[in-house]
């Protein structure tokens, strides 16, 4: 059995994280892993989007740091792949962006539940106070849903980003997430457990216990991801991570090189 892969770090293009890739592949090293991904925030057509992703020209930089890291330590199976966001309408720039490098995975992640409206986004938590959770919650996952049957992305990031700041509607959400799974089923495409929401307000793994088991029972793959924002945090939680994968009766987690998935034991 292997180690698990962490598929899901940033680096500081995106403005908001800290550490060059070859630290954080160094902690990587430190803490006993042998494969990691880079999945940075890619570029918007638009600039101005928002704050917290690399720009249209850095992409070739960003690239060129995650090769830098591929020849320094050679002994470590570094991956280059984008968290692409997706929204209704860009599909054609996610395409655009897949034709650029020879990517090893893209993870599909829904930020935005509007044009304007990033829910995770501390500096907007008083758009939730206008709005009822479960319609939140709703519209969330019908942007997942939709990017799971798109077909461009080969993970699906932080299923349940909006339990973050733990606004929780009081309806069940399971339909939500069955409908969700039942295209990412269908699709090919997995999920990643994202040990990151330890760290935030919600203080549990992405997504909850209820919705890695009804992926189980789904059949649909995983992939897991401490979304590193700072080198200290690759591979963070991981054991947490397993834990619950085997609780929900997975033994079996994926690898991706050039867009093709392998399954590994764990």
């Amino acid at each position: 059995m292997s180690p698990v892969a962490d598929y899901h770090m940033h680096t500081p293009l995106c403005q908001h994280a800290t550490g060059e890739p070859v630290e954080y592949a160094a902690h990587a090293l430190k803490v006993g892993l042998t494969e990691i991904g880079f999945s940075d925030h890619s570029p918007m057509r638009r600039d101005d989007f928002d704050n917290w992703r690399m720009r249209d020209s850095q992409l070739d930089e960003y690239v060129e740091k995650v090769r830098r890291a591929q020849r320094e330590f050679p002994q470590l199976t570094i991956k280059l792949a984008l968290e692409v966001d997706f929204l209704p309408g860009h599909e054609e720039w996610i395409r655009e962006l897949a034709a650029r490098h020879p990517w090893d995975y893209f993870i599909g992640s829904v930020h935005y539940v509007s044009e304007s409206w990033d829910v995770d986004n501390p500096a907007k938590l008083s758009e939730w106070k206008k709005r009822d959770p479960w319609e939140v919650w709703s519209a969330y996952f019908e942007r997942l849903t939709a990017a799971a049957e798109s077909g461009l992305f080969e993970i699906i990031g932080h299923a349940d980003l909006p339990k973050k700041f733990c606004f929780y509607p009081k309806q069940d959400c399971a339909p939500l997430f069955e409908r969700f799974l039942r295209a990412a089923k269908k699709s090919g495409v997995a999920f990643e457990l994202n040990t990151s929401g330890l760290r935030k307000e919600c203080k549990e793994i992405y997504p909850s216990p209820k919705f890695v088991r009804l992926a189980a029972q789904h059949g649909v793959p995983i992939t897991f991801g401490s979304d590193s924002h700072e080198p200290t945090d690759v591979g963070r939680d991981f054991e947490a991570a397993r834990a619950l994968a085997h609780s929900a009766g997975y033994t079996e987690t994926c690898r991706f090189t050039q867009r093709k998935r392998t399954a590994i034991k764990f």
